[in-house]
């Protein structure tokens, strides 16, 4: 059993972040961000262009294909408040594809903004779409966690999509303390986003452009992706002094049975783009290790918790595991497998999959650095210092770092 982080104390992990230093805009060329080499322990850098270059030939490279969708919508009621309704996941329809192609209602859980000022009644918003005018109304309805359930009712055969394309604003970071621009639309997006879904980037992701996918394919690099819809919960800071105390957003993940399989062919072993990718890929060897113990197992039965992998002996190997969630797909007849996980990455968790990974840098005292500080058995202070003291930029739209523990 892998040792228990509980009683972690998050100001171990704090460090001192000037505004200044936080990346406000992207830069103008996404591949040419500074690029943190940290390799067994030594620190240097290079361009992110440069990347392909420190990758193992035949290595498998994953990334989390998920999109950011327009999640914040804005009414103003007769009386003059402003009300923001955040979408945070799907009610019903409760799977995401449904839901964007849904027409006419649909509801979703959302955080509520001005919530003291929307006692009752409904929300009424006229918007233009294709020339026609389509009028989107929202009901409250009960609460859900720290979330309410909202009602969206809608006139004319415009689909859910398209009505948070036309009314929705796209909810960049709230510590970038800004209102959002035009471009980031397509700056908060990275080049091989497909699968509408998530409230916030898979940030690792940005720094990719065309040319560089070209490059990894050229070096022998083979590409996967899977899908983690990001949840508003990956802003959510950590309050309690021991994470103990700290609770975890459930995100949604889906995973092809095709992608499973290239991980078997690499003995389990792959190199993450992004924390969510980690923390999907991790998440797997755990439903493999489900499915082992009771193969009658249904999907959302697979769901990953939060401090589930500190709970069990972790004896079985990586490809052993991953045969095994392979099998049970198969028994199940699913080409795609879709489940949620709750994981905690902290210090004291012993990878399985993950062997390199691309990421940003993090917030000070946040579940994400823990998740670094596990992968390079505690080094942050080393990897945070230097980027400190070398001019690197930070958080969404700051540099990179590939780490090779």
């Amino acid at each position: 059993m892998i040792s228990d982080p509980r009683h972690i104390h998050i100001s171990d992990y704090n460090y001192p972040l000037p505004d200044e230093r936080i990346a406000k805009f992207p830069i103008a060329q996404r591949d040419h961000s500074k690029l943190l080499i940290y390799r067994k322990g030594e620190v240097g850098e290079d361009v992110f262009y440069h990347l392909p270059d420190y990758l193992p030939k035949g290595a498998l490279m994953v990334f989390n294909n998920t999109k950011v969708i327009q999640a914040r919508m804005h009414f103003r009621k007769e009386t003059g408040a402003l009300i923001e309704v955040f979408l945070l996941e799907p009610a019903e329809p409760s799977d995401y594809e449904l839901m964007f192609q849904t027409s006419g209602r649909c509801a979703w859980y959302c955080l509520v903004g001005n919530l003291k000022k929307w006692k009752e009644g409904t929300l009424r918003r006229e918007i233009e779409i294709n020339g026609q005018t389509v009028v989107v109304t929202a009901t409250r309805g009960p609460i859900h966690g720290t979330s309410h359930r909202i009602d969206f009712e809608w006139t004319g055969e415009a689909s859910f999509a398209e009505i948070i394309d036309v009314m929705g604003e796209l909810p960049i970071p709230p510590y970038l303390n800004r209102e959002t621009q035009e471009s980031d639309k397509t700056t908060y997006q990275t080049v091989y986003s497909k699968i509408k879904g998530s409230v916030a980037a898979p940030t690792a992701g940005l720094h990719f452009t065309p040319e560089v996918l070209a490059d990894l394919d050229a070096h022998g690099i083979q590409r996967e992706e899977l899908t983690l819809h990001v949840g508003a919960g990956t802003f959510k800071p950590v309050k309690s002094e021991e994470i103990e105390g700290h609770e975890m957003h459930t995100e949604y993940v889906s995973v092809r049975r095709d992608t499973i399989q290239k991980l078997i062919d690499h003995e389990g072993s792959a190199i993450a783009v992004g924390t969510t990718s980690v923390r999907t890929l991790e998440s797997l060897y755990y439903m493999g290790l489900k499915v082992m113990r009771n193969p009658s197992l249904n999907e959302e039965q697979l769901h990953v918790a939060q401090w589930e992998p500190y709970e069990q002996e972790t004896k079985v190997g990586t490809k052993e595991a991953l045969q095994a969630l392979a099998a049970w797909m198969d028994a199940h007849s699913l080409t795609v497998l879709h489940s949620s996980t709750q994981i905690i990455i902290a210090p004291g968790y012993d990878y399985h999959i993950v062997k390199m990974l691309v990421t940003n840098f993090h917030q000070p005292q946040s579940t994400l650095l823990l998740l670094v500080s596990a992968f390079v058995k505690g080094d942050w202070h080393r990897i945070y210092d230097y980027a400190l003291s070398h001019d690197f930029r930070f958080l969404s739209y700051g540099d990179s770092s590939l780490l090779i523990p």
